[in-house]
């Protein structure tokens, strides 16, 4: 019988499988019937990948983003590295979804003893003149709040780094950077402008006592930078935000791994859900049970008729169970339903770093 070819063997854990037959003390029969078996092994696994290439053929593009996703969590599983951080306010009450319209400049949103609410303000352009800047919408403030909220944890610092660290992170989710009006950059720049002039009051209540923080998120950045992805200054050099924010971030910091703000990066909704489910299953200790009026009052932005959020909602909770399918959450006549679970369904390990 012809000897086992061992350059068919590739993956690094069958290559050390085959050292280990290598240097057992046994006889050239045996050894090549282990090679054989590796081979074989290794022929499964390029069959396999076959299978997964061609599914990931027949997906669209944001189908085929949440498969890589999730077969990437489920071979990697949770890690401290993977975590980025936004703050639990935020979490609970998102800003709008879409541009408001015009002449609207302050939105809020409630969910249950909660509140936030965010008024749009205005910059200094370079000619000196005040620009009316919209409230920060869509999923692009979302992200950039997580990036700069969590770059402020890790290096326990109130100012960001932001000239390369925020390329990085666009790069990270998936969006090369693209100068002009139809690229990427200026998008994320305006959303960047909006959230530096708007101001925020995150408010809390218990029926006794009540509590308000108002402050504008950031205290100072420098904006009005090239759009051209060639130029080096595409971003402030540094973000540096208010002291009230950057305490209160400190303190309700809830913990969001990177891949699933990859997986639903362009989509507020689905973001803002996954926030929502993340910070539930931080705090419940029961079975949560939300009826359809306060889900479409969260959740709603858009939807006039409730039959129609409900087959979004569907959608999206659809969405989020494609990668993270141990979510124990479903959706029924009366509204949401959603089990005690760890939050190691969403990919967050159970032991966070000290922050």
């Amino acid at each position: 019988m012809e000897r086992p070819d061992e350059s068919l063997i590739i993956d690094a854990d069958l290559r050390q499988q085959l050292e280990y037959q290598r240097n057992r003390t046994r006889g050239v029969g045996m050894f090549e019937f282990e090679v054989r078996e590796l081979i074989a092994a290794q022929e499964a696994r390029h069959a396999e990948k076959a299978r997964w290439e061609s599914s990931l053929d027949a997906m669209t593009p944001m189908q085929k983003r949440r498969a890589i996703v999730r077969e990437v969590i489920e071979s990697d599983g949770p890690s401290p590295s993977n975590l980025r951080y936004m703050h639990s306010s935020l979490a609970i009450c998102g800003l709008p979804y879409k541009r408001l319209p015009e002449g609207e400049y302050e939105f809020e949103r409630k969910q249950g003893r909660m509140a936030v609410v965010v008024e749009a303000g205005k910059l200094r352009a370079p000619d000196g003149s005040r620009v009316q800047q919209p409230v920060p919408y869509g999923p692009k403030p979302r992200l950039i709040l997580a990036h700069l909220s969590t770059e402020a944890i890790r290096n326990r610092s109130a100012t960001i780094d932001v000239a390369e660290t925020l390329t990085a992170f666009m790069r990270e989710l998936g969006f090369e950077k693209r100068g002009g009006e139809r690229g990427n950059i200026k998008p994320f720049k305006e959303q960047l402008q909006a959230l530096a002039a708007c101001r925020m009051e995150i408010s809390a209540w218990d029926g006794k006592r009540s509590a308000t923080i108002d402050a504008k998120p950031f205290k100072g950045i420098e904006l009005w930078m090239s759009d051209n992805p060639d130029q080096k200054s595409l971003w402030p050099s540094t973000v540096t935000f208010s002291q009230e924010f950057y305490q209160s971030l400190k303190d309700h910091a809830l913990p969001i791994d990177v891949r699933a703000l990859h997986a639903f990066a362009n989509s507020a909704r689905k973001l803002d859900l996954l926030f929502w489910l993340n910070y539930r299953l931080h705090s419940m200790k029961t079975q949560l049970v939300l009826d359809w009026k306060p889900l479409q009052m969260q959740f709603g932005d858009g939807f006039a008729r409730e039959r129609a959020f409900r087959a979004q909602m569907a959608d999206d909770i659809e969405h989020i169970k494609s990668v993270f399918p141990k979510l124990p959450v479903k959706l029924t006549e009366r509204g949401l339903i959603l089990e005690n679970a760890d939050p190691e369904v969403l990919s967050i390990p159970k032991r966070l770093p000290k922050k």
